[in-house]
């Protein structure tokens, strides 16, 4: 049975802005929770760790005074097999708007860590983000957004317009940070939606939204096939047609054979969030469920909470909202996480289930200093 949900944490300062938070748990049951501390001048990439249902003080990872932050574009961490942390920000490139790196640093330790390095070899000053990892057996998949092939040859230019298309790219890197493989994934995928990955018993599935030539932007999904990479195939047909990039990304969880993938459409001017269960590792999605209650604004996140029940999350009448869905599809009742504020500096809620503890955590943008919030939720 649920329990109700607590606050336990705000993570504020005096001076500077707390933002862009993210939440994982390694596959060793460690919660990482981290975010951008921001100054007039400067940000400060940091982290804490759930010690024993406490929040760890924070830790810093890096920082920067040229670094490209963006409200749906976050920085993120992950955990090898063997305990080395990885993180990663997006650092500009160039004079151009849209013209930054994505930059990888990894620690041993926690405390220490790595003199950054750039993911990509491509050495344009172009777009790149919006990336994913997951741990694939002692290694390390990460999938992003490249901009490789939309360079234009004017340094000056500050739009967000292409002359090529942007694509979606994937990395295996070891523990000591040496690229161990590179794939393109697809050459024409939506500009700026969040990547999600996830590993199901045959290996990593991989989530983003799609970009078809008549500007149909549902979901696609590419997957391990045990010797190569799939073709992208779709998730679930919205046909939902849109002449700009939406900026709001799916998310993928699996738990063995089981699937689920959350996303945001607005297909026929309306608005959903939607689940879609798979039974076959992402082969198929033979069940998708609508979870929202009617005036959804998306910003969904997902995780397996037992063998065979999901919780979403989602943004909707200015609130984050929750709920379960099984396997089958069968929704739970919605509850409140928060209220919260529906602007852009409001980010991205997380999720994320360690044991019988579910965690959530958001920026809260409604007082003059942005500031983090934790809260907990029992199973």
């Amino acid at each position: 049975m649920l329990q109700n949900i607590e606050l336990v944490k705000v993570l504020e300062s005096e001076e500077n802005h707390l933002e862009e938070p993210y939440l994982f748990t390694s596959n060793t049951g460690k919660t990482y929770l981290s975010w951008v501390e921001k100054s007039a001048d400067r940000n400060y990439f940091k982290y804490s760790v759930l010690k024993d249902s406490t929040w760890s003080d924070p830790y810093l990872i890096a920082d920067g005074s040229n670094w490209f932050v963006n409200w749906a574009d976050y920085p993120q961490m992950a955990s090898f097999e063997d305990g080395t942390l990885l993180a990663f920000f997006l650092e500009k490139s160039g004079p151009g708007t849209f013209a930054y790196d994505i930059k990888v640093t990894l620690s041993a330790d926690g405390v220490d860590w790595t003199s950054p390095f750039v993911l990509h070899d491509d050495n344009t000053q172009t777009e790149h983000g919006f990336v994913s990892m997951a741990t694939w057996g002692e290694n390390m998949l990460i999938t992003w957004l490249d901009g490789r092939n939309t360079e234009t040859n004017n340094d000056d230019d500050h739009s967000h317009s292409h002359h090529g298309q942007m694509s979606l790219r994937a990395a295996l890197l070891d523990s000591k940070g040496n690229k161990l493989d590179e794939w393109e994934l697809d050459d024409r995928v939506c500009d700026c939606c969040q990547t999600s990955i996830s590993m199901s018993v045959n290996g990593p599935i991989i989530v983003f939204r799609d970009r078809s030539e008549t500007e149909i932007r549902d979901l696609g999904i590419i997957r391990w096939l045990g010797d190569k990479w799939s073709e992208t195939g779709p998730v679930y047909m919205d046909l939902w047609q849109i002449a700009a990039c939406p900026v709001n990304g799916p998310r993928v969880t699996a738990h063995g054979n089981q699937v689920a993938v959350a996303w945001y459409t607005a297909s026929k001017d309306s608005p959903e969030v939607k689940v879609g269960l798979s039974k076959n590792a992402g082969k198929s999605f033979d069940q998708t469920t609508r979870i929202d209650l009617g005036k959804t604004i998306g910003r969904v996140d997902i995780d397996w909470i037992k063998n065979n029940l999901a919780m979403v999350t989602w943004m909707e009448e200015g609130k984050i909202m929750a709920r379960t869905v099984t396997i089958e599809g069968k929704l739970g009742q919605p509850m409140t996480i928060t209220e919260t504020s529906e602007k852009r500096s409001s980010g991205f809620p997380q999720l994320s289930v360690n044991g019988d503890q579910v965690w959530f955590a958001w920026t809260d943008d409604t007082s003059e200093r942005k500031k983090i919030k934790v809260s907990k939720m029992i199973l």
